[in-house]
């Protein structure tokens, strides 16, 4: 194929209050359809609508709630949270409420931070319990606590015995070498920038930032450019900032200690956002901002980790506040542009990108951007068309640019246009050759068409040996075995493809066709109805239309038959 909140939690907590205060909540027994009032009916709405993500509201009901119940410690753990993720100010008093509660406790630490009573928040994060996240976190945080209080030293021998082989190595080595940087003492940051950047030999902006800054203030401008200049290679939408970032080099991106305290979270939120610990990072995220609220590489992060959770609006707002002199503004306009036109609003975004285009008139990224809401939108000849435009500012082609030859192929090839489609994909291959996407893509089409299938098989197998858990590829490998007539074959992948995306109807699809290959055909038969019930797009439903037809001697039998 070409390509949550605890619930059980929740559901204990609503029983124990209904039984709680059943006999004292006579509006508990509410008529059907209506919310109901009081303790009860405020719990219920305000964990709902944190559940939703609507925080401003649940903040709103849950402590309306612990007003009516006061004292009762599963409503201060919900208001809390509500309060936390809402940005309340009676989170604090909240927190004081939950002196066994890690969350809680670096939200008191945090307050202390931001008045500057480092000792008490060196205290209370010592006293924290430590245990699952907290156990990266909290050495990170004192050793800044330790800076605020002009104790370099001190900071950095909290973190020395951290710095040991290990996943987390570069992130501790890091935060060492910006404490000793901010602590002027350049031979011990020079010694820990080079551990982190040993460690992550792909870095990300992030770290490019902080090496760039230091190399460049320590004398070495050249090699501060070196590094700005090699990030596309590792997140090619950067290209586009690659000026302003680069003038910007030597800025500090940390410029006291409480900024240091907020790049800890959201280090530990990076770190759980590559693990999909979502919720967690989330948390992480606000507070870091509330200790930076101008913080825009944690903003990013969030708008990155709400928009996964299907929460747009949310993340749209992330990237409001962030001015137009940021060096990544233009990044942020490109993620803006992307977020309007997944929001319905595609007229929109086009003007948004179309507006980059003039702005940025050297960098292909906008018409690409273009380019890809078009073909989604199955307007392939306006697509190719943006596409050509920013295939012809790229000038010599780096590896990182397979993407945009990848997906003006496609758009080809869903017009029609094969030899043009076909150029384009093996370029694409030519540029990265081990890219999946590009392999399953081209050996797809070789065998949709009944062509070069020993090859196809080649290119499919290639590419899922690198990605064995993608669905789509899976497909493909079993629709290259059923064109070589391995039906039986063919069947088991395919069994296994719809294991992994088992709402695709292309998928489904050749499913029925493995099993009819294979003479079993009243499994076909209830394949391709399945396929049907997917909502496939107008070609496909018509050609499971026309086998189920057949089968069933020249019409399609009514659903249930």
């Amino acid at each position: 194929m070409r390509y949550l909140c605890n619930a059980r939690r929740s559901v204990l907590l609503a029983l124990t209050l209904l039984s709680a205060c059943a006999a004292s909540e006579p509006s508990a027994r509410a008529d059907a359809g209506r919310v109901p009032s009081g303790v009860i009916g405020n719990f219920l709405t305000g964990r709902f609508a944190l559940a939703e993500g609507d925080n401003a509201t649940a903040a709103n009901d849950l402590l309306k709630a612990l007003s009516q119940r006061p004292g009762d410690p599963d409503l201060i753990f919900e208001a809390f949270v509500a309060c936390l993720n809402a940005g309340r100010p009676e989170v604090i008093k909240l927190a004081r409420l939950l002196p066994d509660n890690q969350m809680a406790q670096l939200v008191l630490a945090d307050a202390d931070i931001k008045a500057g009573r480092w000792s008490a928040a060196e205290q209370r994060l010592r006293d924290m319990p430590r245990h699952g996240a907290a156990q990266l976190l909290q050495p990170m945080l004192i050793a800044w606590t330790q800076q605020g209080d002009g104790r370099t030293d001190a900071a950095l021998e909290t973190l020395r015995p951290y710095i040991q082989p290990g996943p987390f190595r570069p992130v501790l080595a890091m935060q060492a070498a910006l404490i000793a940087d901010l602590g002027n003492r350049p031979a011990d940051a020079a010694q820990l920038y080079r551990i982190a950047q040993a460690d992550q030999p792909n870095p990300n902006l992030r770290m490019v930032q902080f090496l760039g800054s230091f190399m460049a203030r320590a004398g070495h401008p050249a090699e501060a450019q070196r590094m700005f200049a090699g990030l596309p290679s590792v997140a090619p939408d950067l290209a586009i900032a690659l000026p302003a970032l680069a003038a910007n080099a030597a800025a500090r991106p940390v410029a006291n200690a409480g900024e240091g305290a907020a790049e800890a979270y959201f280090t530990l939120a990076y770190v759980l956002r590559s693990q999909n610990i979502n919720d967690q990072a989330l948390s992480m995220l606000r507070m870091a901002l509330d200790l930076r609220p101008g913080f825009t590489a944690a903003r990013m992060l969030a708008s990155e980790v709400l928009a996964g959770g299907k929460r747009l609006d949310d993340a749209l707002r992330m990237l409001g506040d962030i001015p137009a002199s940021d060096p990544v503004y233009p990044i942020i306009r490109l993620r803006r542009a992307a977020l309007t036109d997944r929001m319905g609003r595609s007229g929109e975004a086009l003007q948004e990108l179309d507006s980059m285009a003039r702005d940025y008139p050297d960098s292909p990224l906008p018409d690409e951007g273009r380019g890809d809401i078009l073909r989604v939108k199955s307007q392939y000849k306006e697509a190719i068309a943006a596409y050509d435009r920013a295939i012809a500012r790229l000038g010599t082609p780096a590896p990182s640019d397979w993407v945009v030859f990848y997906q003006r192929g496609v758009a080809e090839e869903r017009a029609h246009d094969w030899p043009k489609a076909k150029a384009d994909l093996e370029q694409a291959l030519k540029l990265s050759p081990d890219q999946p996407f590009v392999l399953n893509y081209l050996g797809y089409s070789y065998a949709d068409m009944g062509q070069n299938l020993d090859e196809a098989r080649s290119m499919i197998e290639r590419a899922a040996f690198r990605r064995p858990d993608d669905g789509a590829i899976t497909d493909s490998l079993g629709w290259v075995l059923l064109r070589q007539g391995h039906a039986d074959q063919a069947v088991k992948v395919l069994e296994r493809a719809v294991e992994l995306e088992a709402e695709d109807p292309t998928i489904n699809g050749h499913l029925g066709d493995a099993y009819d290959a294979a003479g079993r055909k009243v499994e076909a038969l209830f394949q391709w109805r399945r396929a049907l019930t997917l909502k496939p797009d107008p070609e496909d439903k018509a050609k499971l239309d026309a086998k189920l037809a057949k089968a069933h001697g020249g019409s399609v039998p009514p659903a249930g038959h």
